[in-house]
């Protein structure tokens, strides 16, 4: 038989100390918030379950058995043992809700994150969070090696052994600077031309890259780049010195579009939207800060 099945649960067991140490089970039931009639069947219960009286109840009170102060000893320690085990176990909670471990892709991680960050901080002033930096397969990578608790990456999918939700949707937009030829140009892209074309990139891995080497697949796909970098801040500064045109979140370009730094060209018949998820390990929703941090993304 289990031991679950032979030794008493924790209820019975306080029961039994209050009424050690109150000397009366309406006493002790009164202290743990039940009523009499509940507590002398809980106690009748846990007398079958042993084979023993426990308690001897008259009307000046109730008093133990020999056989219940022995069990009332052993009840102590267990019940000890127990609150114990309760004040490590809130320890650890603590411990995990002071701490947040965030990994981002790029353009999420320079131009979203910061807001809902800020917005967590009024919620749980006294998290500490960490956030990590890298492309869409880095992200995929950091959570599935239980360095990150919520992941955010943009791309075509989930990755392998990821769960995840849609919380936005951006669009990429081709870019170069005003003196390109391509700012002349009276009519749409075409998207042989732009696969055509060496561009400043972002590195494979990368979110934008996934979504650029998709959309130009019927093209045989990007030529190879003109720069290859590993941060959306990068790739814009490359294109607005007009080393090239380049291929960027419209999330990283609203200042530069505006003050005339970056220009956008049409490209016909291109999709470049692609959504922007938060991730976590497979059967491992985020609970504590990462769930609130999730539900942030979605206002």
């Amino acid at each position: 038989m289990p031991l679950a099945h032979r030794v008493p649960d924790l209820g019975a067991l306080e029961l039994l100390l209050a009424v050690a140490r109150l000397g009366s089970l309406g006493r002790a039931a009164r202290e743990l918030g039940i009523t009499q009639p509940a507590a002398s069947g809980r106690l009748r219960a846990m007398e079958r379950q042993l084979g023993v009286a426990l308690v001897e109840r008259s009307p000046r009170g109730s008093r133990l058995t020999d056989a219940g102060v022995l069990v009332t000893d052993w009840a102590r320690r267990i019940v000890e043992a127990a609150e114990a085990f309760d004040a490590g176990a809130q320890a650890l909670r603590g411990r995990r809700d002071a701490r947040l471990r965030v990994a981002a892709s790029m353009t999420i991680a320079e131009y979203l994150l910061p807001g809902w960050l800020v917005a967590l901080r009024t919620q749980r002033p006294d998290t500490a969070v960490s956030l990590l930096a890298g492309n869409s397969a880095a992200v995929a990578g950091r959570l599935l090696a239980g360095e990150a608790d919520l992941g955010f990456v943009e791309g075509l999918d989930v990755p392998p052994g990821l769960d995840g939700t849609v919380i936005g949707h951006d669009r990429l937009v081709v870019v170069t600077a005003p003196g390109h030829p391509w700012a002349r140009r009276g009519a749409p892209l075409p998207p042989a031309e732009l696969a055509a074309t060496p561009l400043i990139l972002r590195e494979r891995g990368s979110g934008t890259r996934q979504v650029l080497d998709a959309a130009l697949a019927a093209c045989d796909g990007p030529a190879p780049p003109l720069l290859e970098l590993a941060s959306t801040t990068a790739a814009k500064a490359a294109a607005v010195s007009g080393a090239g045109p380049s291929v960027l979140s419209e999330l990283a370009i609203d200042e530069e579009l505006a003050a005339r730094r970056l220009v956008e060209i049409p490209v016909a018949g291109l999709p470049l939207r692609r959504a922007l998820r938060a991730v976590w390990p497979t059967g491992h929703r985020p609970t504590g800060p990462a769930r609130d941090l999730l539900g942030l993304t979605a206002r």
